[in-house]
């Protein structure tokens, strides 16, 4: 006998069954919203329509079972009237069972209620009287009263041909007015969720739509001004940063080559003279060009290294750096070098960064400041702003040709050569000011070439470490 399969979860049906699209799942579920409300609508409103209804008829019932009952307990059932207006019949009821008075429509008939009174009292019933009511109910008021020959049951009734009928025209209404109601909520709510996300599908079809190539295009924004507008500005604004870091990715790569290629070249060239001159007291000069070119290439390969690195967001270790034994230190190191260094740098300023990371843009500064200075460089640290929002500032100048304003940020382009007096022949492959510039955005500041009476004046700054907080003593 083969076993039959396991029933897969109720909510594994439920995700099978339900849409999966958004304006399916918006149309569904406002369609369910409404069906639910239209239900308790639909029951609060029947049931209050018909507790309305029974109110008015046992209020004419009561009344003149009241009446009748006066009439028992004093023995004077001989005088009892016909049923007025809101009543249909009156039976009139001893302890025994036996009908005392009835009115003309209940003549013959037994007792509508078989059980003898226990005690005097008000009671309602609902109940189906053939004779007298046909296919509606009735409304019975029963009332037990004390008389001089016992217990005595007075029953009135009214006819709920009007509870009925306004229930069953009510009922006709919901049945037929909730689901066309239902059918225009779905409907009304699939044509305004497409209208809704007919931009946002035109949005999805243009993202599809670019490649790698084609970063230049641009997703439509609609004139809403909406959610749906933000998102297509959002996503034009993440456009343009990916163009932008194609075009910088692919030049960079371009420069890269272009400066890898030369000293390959020359290093190749200065392998194969080495290899065709047979005079042994050439070869160290040919050798110590060839180590020279190794020494640019692997610099430039470090550079690449650190801006891969810098590129990648690579987050900054948080250290408390003193940025005058920073900056010292760097100076200190270039004791001996064709242009002194002149410093003057406030103690105290703290920072937090990588000290390393510091250390390099403050060295790739120096080295620009030497290679063009004409015979002295000026290093000097301070600190600007009030107590809450201090400010390090760094500055590097040289006495040498200067940088002319409009070139003050293409020198912080990678491989960027402003004229002759910043070419190769005062080496270097144009990356010094960029990983400074990196460097220093990286640790919250900014690099900038600012005016000087004389020669270049780079700026850096820096947001100063908040104080610490003295220790107390217990």
């Amino acid at each position: 006998m083969r076993a039959r399969a396991p029933r897969p979860p109720a909510r594994l049906l439920l995700r099978r069954w339900w849409p999966t699209t958004v304006r399916a799942r918006a149309t569904a579920a406002a369609v369910l919203v409404v069906a639910a409300a239209l239900a308790v609508a639909s029951f609060a409103l029947l049931a209050l329509l018909e507790g309305n209804l029974l109110r008015n008829a046992e209020r004419d019932a009561a009344q003149q079972a009241q009446t009748v009952a006066r009439l028992a307990a004093a023995g004077d059932l001989d005088l009892m009237r016909p049923a007025t207006r809101g009543a249909d019949f009156v039976q009139v009821v001893n302890a025994r069972g036996r009908v005392l008075r009835a009115t003309p429509n209940l003549a013959g008939l037994p007792a509508l209620a078989p059980a003898a009174p226990l005690r005097p009292g008000t009671s309602f019933h609902t109940w189906r009287i053939r004779p007298v009511g046909g296919e509606h109910r009735q409304r019975v008021v029963e009332v037990t009263t004390q008389t001089p020959q016992g217990l005595v049951s007075v029953f009135v009734g009214t006819s709920l041909r009007d509870v009925d009928a306004a229930d069953d025209t009510t009922t006709a209404a919901l049945v037929v007015g909730g689901p066309l109601l239902l059918a225009t909520v779905g409907l009304v709510t699939w044509r305004v969720t497409g209208r809704a996300l007919r931009p946002v599908e035109a949005i999805r079809a243009e993202v599809a739509a670019i490649s790698d190539r084609g970063l230049h295009r641009r997703v439509p924004v609609p004139p809403t001004r909406d959610e749906v507008a933000r998102l297509a500005e959002t996503v034009n604004t993440t456009l343009d940063r990916l163009e932008s870091s194609g075009i910088r990715q692919r030049r960079f790569i371009a420069d890269a080559s272009h400066e890898l290629r030369s000293p390959i070249t020359v290093l190749r060239t200065q392998l194969e003279v080495a290899l065709a001159v047979r005079d042994p007291q050439l070869w160290p000069e040919l050798i110590g060009g060839a180590l020279e070119d190794v020494e640019r290439l692997q610099q430039l390969a470090s550079d690449l290294l650190l801006l891969a690195r810098i590129d990648a967001a690579q987050p900054v270790a948080a250290v408390r750096l003193d940025l005058g034994e920073v900056v010292g230190d760097a100076v200190a190191a270039r004791l001996g070098d064709r242009v002194p260094v002149r410093s003057s740098l406030a103690a105290g300023v703290a920072v937090e960064g990588s000290g390393l990371w510091l250390t390099r843009v403050v060295t790739n500064l120096l080295d620009n400041a030497q290679r063009f200075a004409d015979g002295q460089v000026e290093v000097t640290l301070g600190v600007t702003g009030g107590p809450d929002a201090r400010t390090a500032v760094l500055e590097v100048r040289d006495d040498g040709p200067g940088i002319a304003p409009a070139d003050r940020e293409r020198v912080f382009e990678r491989f960027a050569r402003l004229d002759d007096a910043r070419s190769r022949d005062h080496g270097g492959a144009g990356l010094g000011l960029a990983i400074a510039r990196d460097l220093t955005a990286h640790h919250g500041g900014t690099l900038t070439a600012e005016d000087s009476p004389r020669g270049a004046r780079l700026v850096v700054r820096l947001p100063v470490a908040p104080a610490r907080a003295a220790a107390t003593t217990g």
